[in-house]
């Protein structure tokens, strides 16, 4: 009995089986780009000092990755992974580690130092740090009331 209505392709699977493979794919009709797109998660914090963003990019080196500032408010975090050799006597039995290019655009709010952004990887985490611009409290002067 198929848990997949017939109006999504007529395919016949049963979702329930954690390894089925004919589970219909809301990403397959986009290609692998927008899969990998989806599959990059960036964690967004803001702190007194800062805001600090960190992407999990395991299996990935900083040769690989670019950070920018666009038009000074827009952070953009892009990559590539690459597809692993293959070999003619390989016989794969499954691929489920995702290959292909990724995107990801924040605006940057208007206390962000984008002259002073700061970026480092380890261990396959990104983590990108924006420092805030110093709001300075006014100075308020006491005045003696005389009289």
């Amino acid at each position: 009995m198929s848990i997949i209505p017939s109006f999504f392709g007529g395919r016949r699977s049963n979702v329930f089986h954690p390894f089925s493979l004919d589970v219909w794919d809301p990403f397959s009709e986009f290609g692998k780009v927008t899969a990998a797109f989806a599959n990059t998660r960036i964690d967004w914090k803001e702190t007194p000092e800062a805001h600090v963003f960190k992407a999990d990019l395991p299996g990935l080196n900083k040769e690989e990755v670019k950070v920018e500032v666009e038009e000074g408010k827009v952070l953009q975090i892009s990559g590539e992974r690459n597809k692993e050799k293959e070999e003619k006597n390989d016989k794969w039995h499954r691929v489920e580690r995702s290959s292909g290019k990724f995107l990801r655009r924040f605006r940057l709010p208007g206390n962000a130092k984008v002259e002073e952004v700061k970026a480092g990887m380890e261990n396959g985490v990104l983590t990108v740090t924006v420092p805030k611009v110093e709001i300075k409290k006014p100075e308020i002067k006491s005045i003696d009331i005389s009289g």
